[in-house]
């Protein structure tokens, strides 16, 4: 991405910029591996994919359902949700990564398959997307490590992003407590329903279809994933 397609930086004070320095440190040290990108969890990948893919499905048997030319896959990391699930139903996808070993990793696994799309080194605190050219927008397990003001201003950079009938989706950890939950070792936070949903609609967006990940084991976070539109 060249920088007259970035967004100016976000403002932000010198705590909040210890939260995205700490985590880009801590990324820094996991290795470039599927159990490193699920935090040792490798073994709910094949469950997760296939939960987005029904869910991925569904939105498909909306009224007013999305194209599907063209996906985004925002805190891609090694591409595992690219390579695993997105490729098999967009024949473009474009990656974003702010860490450079994965997104490194990404290209070179994906070199050998038919991907088509674009690999942006950049997180998605500054990321703002080409006009109108996404059918479905795909973020998953990243929000968190957004603070609440980059996450609404990243939702709105999205919106110009989305072709007319196009759905950014999120699937994302919920805490149960009803309280944000902070992770000092990743710099992270994992945000209640509730947050979520205020969020949304924050940035003048609205939630049109939600569903829980089904199958995953019991002692992990419940996961939800939200198709939203613009209001």
């Amino acid at each position: 991405m060249d920088n007259g397609e970035l967004s100016k930086d976000v403002k932000v004070d010198s705590k909040e910029s210890a939260f995205y320095v700490d985590a880009a440190k801590y990324w820094e040290q996991v290795p470039p591996t599927v159990d490193g990108m699920l935090g040792g969890l490798s073994s709910i990948s094949d469950i997760d994919l296939k939960g987005s893919q029904r869910f991925l499905n569904s939105l498909y048997q909306l009224v007013e359902c999305p194209g599907k030319e063209r996906a985004l896959d925002g805190g891609a990391g090694i591409g595992r949700v690219t390579q695993g699930f997105l490729m098999k139903n967009f024949p473009v996808v474009d990656l974003v990564e702010q860490d450079k070993q994965f997104l490194d990793e990404a290209e070179k696994a994906l070199e050998p398959t038919n991907h088509k799309g674009q690999f942006f080194n950049i997180g998605l605190q500054k990321f703002t997307p080409e006009a109108c050219v996404y059918d479905i927008m795909w973020v998953q397990w990243v929000l968190g490590h957004l603070t609440d003001d980059d996450l609404i201003s990243f939702f709105i950079r999205c919106k110009s992003g989305l072709k007319p009938k196009g759905l950014l989706v999120l699937k994302e950890n919920l805490t149960s407590s009803g309280e944000v939950e902070m992770d000092s070792t990743d710099s992270s936070v994992t945000r209640p329903r509730a947050l979520i949903i205020e969020l949304i609609k924050k940035a003048g967006l609205r939630v049109i279809k939600e569903q829980k990940q089904q199958r995953f084991p019991h002692e992990l976070y419940e996961v939800r994933m939200f198709a939203i539109q613009p209001e």
